[in-house]
Order: C-alpha cells, then sequence, then structure tokens
C-alpha cells in the first residue's frame, strides 16, 4: 500500500523517479552543504537513487513534499533509517525558494506522527550537522533537546549533533 499523508497545506507522497530534477539540484547546490551535499551530478543522483531504494529496502522513506495540487516536489521530509544509522530519524531538506513558510515544520510534524502510529517508533531522532542553525532552531521548535551522550551515525558527511524528541531514550 502506497502511504501517502496530507496536512493543511502539503501532500507528502513516496518519493518517485519524477522528483529526480529536484532532488539533485538540490544536492548539487551550496544549500545541501550541511546534509553532505554540494556534489557532482554524478554523486547527486546516487544520492536521490539511495533515498528512492530506501522506500524499497525499507518500507518507508523521506517523502517528496508538494503544495496541495501541485505535484511538484518542494523538499523531501520523513522517517530514515539506512545502515549505519543506530537509531530512527525523521529528516528533512527544503529545495531552494520553499524556506520561510514552515512547510518543513508542517511536513516534519506529520511525518512524525505517522512514524509513531504507523511505524509503532517511540524514539525519534533528528542528526544535525553542527553549524546547521536553521534546522537546529526546527527541532527545538518541534520539542527535540539535544543528546549530547547519544551514539552518532556510521559515516556521517561531518560532526552530527542528536536532538531527541521527547519520549524516547534517555
Amino acid at each position: 500500500m502506497t502511504q501517502t499523508l496530507t496536512t493543511s497545506r502539503l501532500t507528502l507522497r513516496p518519493l518517485a523517479p519524477r522528483d529526480e530534477d529536484a532532488a539533485t539540484a538540490f544536492y548539487m547546490s551550496e544549500r545541501s552543504a550541511m546534509t553532505g551535499g554540494h556534489l557532482p551530478r554524478p554523486a547527486a543522483w546516487r544520492a536521490f537513487a539511495a533515498m528512492l531504494g530506501h522506500w524499497q529496502m525499507r518500507g518507508f522513506g523521506l517523502w517528496a513534499v508538494t503544495r496541495k495540487g501541485d505535484d511538484t516536489a518542494i523538499g523531501m521530509v520523513g522517517p530514515y533509517f539506512p545502515a549505519g544509522w543506530p537509531e530512527t530519524e525523521i529528516g528533512w531538506v527544503l529545495f531552494d525558494g520553499a524556506e520561510g513558510h514552515g512547510y518543513a515544520f508542517e511536513a516534519a510534524q506529520a511525518a512524525m506522527a505517522d512514524a509513531r502510529t504507523r511505524l509503532g517508533w517511540t524514539d525519534i531522532v533528528h542528526y544535525i550537522r553542527a553549524g546547521n542553525d536553521r534546522s537546529i532552531r526546527l527541532a527545538e521548535r518541534m520539542g527535540a533537546r539535544l543528546d549530547p551522550d547519544a551514539p552518532r551515525p556510521e559515516g556521517s558527511s561531518g560532526p552530527a549533533l542528536v536532538y531527541r524528541q521527547p519520549g524516547g531514550a534517555p
């Protein structure tokens, strides 16, 4: 069953090949430097392919975030748990021009609620690269607090901070 979520302004749907151009443009841009990006096109394509593969291998993953009535992806938000991740994460990225409208907050709240109910997740973290102040503020706005003793993902692309949602492991 294909899982789609809706909020008052957004539709979150599984990533699809039609999202390739928007996602690879993000991974190639300077904006993606805090998420392991700013990659040449071949590596950006592989990063997007890994997100598609996550859906195939895990049955869930980051959704393409679209505005209702427009199927163009403006970002990716959702549950993420690849090999090497010590804990279940809700992650987010917004593409150029989509920041500043509250979309990440709205989509991440929906993704967390779905992960708790549909996936049964009790522990949810957000891995955020040190210096990514906008993502840190978003995690804190959603109720997460820095957990300095939490394990970090293997092979992460920089010093990851771990922000933990209430109700999870100590």
